[in-house]
């Protein structure tokens, strides 16, 4: 009798390193929430487009059903337009009573918070005013700003927005290039003057993990026990070294409240770290129990919307995800498959479960193809794969083709195929 997932435990078919002795308990970090950025950092970034506000609702909605818990739906101290798409998602939270909070980015400065105020107070919800200020020595000398200026700043901006009844974020920009005494000045400037969340930023994605891990608990420890109030540590993180997702999982050891990203990672310069990849980590990692099986929709509309292509190697969601075109890979599938298991086959080349996401895993035909992938691809598309010389005509073009086959290729080849064996019999038929 085969064995797989229900005749044999998880752990004797997948040996994890990842959970040894040392290593970090992420079970100890339930609790751990996502604030999404893709609505306004994001659009920061030179190449992608602004999208249509109808756009901007569908991308809410996928959130909600994400399970994420906040989204910086805009900084309406941007202009016009950026009032009108504020406040019309703001409004599609009260209507469609979803369970996203809404935050805003503001300078700070009271000009920014005035409309963020006003919209609050016209739709009827509270936002969050992400109330942010450089706190770096190379931020501070190309400013000509002194430490006196941005805690009067900060006194100013947060003290408003707190007596206008709103929750403030307080985002301190460069953190892991700020000096430890500029950093305690600020944080605790600003949870006296009402702050109930801090939010740590790698604003230039400076930081290693073990940076991360060092700044995040210094926060906790100098910060945020000494103030004797409930604030929560965000972490907000950029990919200019491609760390943003290694420093994501370093905040959460560290004991970050809430992380930050974008779909796909878009953001200024090299992005921000990326929203969907992150999803896929903390489901992973246990930390995240909803149903992520719309998570592509949330990748495809965010690519289309804001005309960003998606990579086909990209994780998870690239064209590329989970094709095969190799001989030994896709025959591992084919006979995990033949055992009646769908979580075998969904594991046995792959670090990522298909099906979570609404996918599945596809083998093709190329040049690095077994007969194996043949036959499957025949069987999956109808043929007979029982038909030997089919089989070895499809997989002797493969041999002698530069690329992998796309499905139109292979009817063809099929057609021919049959057109060859049509014409070779002809003769036979026409003498008797």
């Amino acid at each position: 009798m085969p064995q797989g997932p229900q005749t044999m435990q998880e752990s004797e078919l997948i040996y994890d390193w990842n959970t040894l002795e040392g290593s970090f308990d992420y079970s100890t970090r339930h609790g751990v929430q996502l604030n999404d950025e893709t609505l306004r950092d994001g659009l920061q970034s030179p190449s992608v487009h602004d999208p249509a506000v109808e756009d901007k609702i569908r991308l809410l909605h996928l959130m909600d059903e994400l399970g994420i818990a906040s989204a910086d739906i805009g900084l309406p101290g941007a202009g016009p337009r950026a009032v009108h798409d504020v406040e019309a998602l703001a409004r599609e939270i009260v209507d469609g009573r979803l369970a996203i909070q809404p935050n805003c980015a503001a300078r700070t400065v009271r000009a920014d918070v005035q409309p963020i105020v006003d919209i609050s107070q016209k739709v009827g919800i509270g936002i969050e005013v992400a109330s942010f200020i450089g706190s770096s020595p190379i931020r501070q000398y190309a400013e000509d700003w002194t430490l006196d200026r941005m805690l009067r700043a900060t006194e100013d901006t947060v003290g408003f927005a707190v007596e206008n009844d709103l929750p403030v974020m307080y985002v301190t920009e460069d953190t892991t290039r700020a000096a430890p005494e500029v950093v305690k000045a600020l944080y605790r400037t600003a949870i006296e003057c009402g702050a109930r969340r801090i939010c740590v930023c790698d604003t230039v994605g400076h930081a290693t993990p073990h940076g991360v891990r060092q700044l995040i608990r210094f926060v906790l420890d100098e910060v945020v026990k000494p103030s004797g109030e409930d604030v929560k540590v965000d972490w907000h993180g950029h990919r200019d070294r491609g760390l943003a997702i290694p420093n994501c999982l370093a905040a959460i050891e560290a004991g970050a409240h809430r992380i930050h990203g974008t779909a796909l990672g878009i953001g200024e310069r090299c992005g921000n770290a990326e929203m969907d990849l992150l999803l896929v980590n903390l489901k992973l990692l246990g930390l995240h129990d909803w149903d992520v099986s719309r998570l592509n929709e949330y990748v495809e509309l965010a690519s289309q919307a804001c005309h960003v292509p998606l990579a086909y190697n990209w994780p998870v969601f690239g064209h590329d995800a989970f094709r095969t075109g190799t001989g030994v890979h896709a025959a591992a599938i084919i006979k995990a498959e033949s055992k009646g298991d769908a979580w075998l086959a969904d594991r046995i080349y792959s670090g990522v479960p298909a099906g979570w996401f609404g996918l599945r895993q596809v083998i093709e035909i190329s040049p690095m193809s077994g007969i194996s992938n043949v036959r499957y691809w025949l069987r999956s598309h109808g043929y007979d794969e029982t038909d030997e010389g089919l089989c070895s005509y499809v997989f002797e073009a493969a041999k002698t083709c530069d690329h992998t086959f796309t499905d139109d290729e292979v009817h063809a080849l099929c057609r021919a195929h049959s057109v060859h064996m049509a014409s070779a019999t002809a003769p036979l038929a026409e003498t008797v």
